[in-house]
């Protein structure tokens, strides 16, 4: 799951840049309003592109993983109803 989210991430990155590129370097020879148009689409990627990187699989477990502050995950771990180890 990792992969794919990381492969979709840089193929949106990468027609961002394309687009800019393309948009200042050959399409404002012809029309200006396009490429201007090109690089609101390109500007629209990025946000998009970091939502897709960051979002949780049903497979990813997170909701499980100790914060680091023992108050606070044996707080957590009474709320789930969980018994801690010590």
């Amino acid at each position: 799951m990792y992969a794919r989210r990381r492969h979709q991430y840089f193929a949106m990155m990468g027609t961002c840049i394309t687009l800019f590129v393309l948009a200042w370097g050959v399409v404002r020879l012809w029309s200006v309003p396009v490429a201007v148009g090109m690089c609101v689409v390109a500007m629209v990627i990025p946000p998009v592109a970091a939502m897709i990187a960051n979002r949780r699989g049903p497979d990813d477990r997170w909701w499980d993983d100790p914060s680091g502050d023992p108050k606070s995950d044996e707080w957590w771990d009474e709320l789930d109803g969980k018994k801690r180890r010590l």
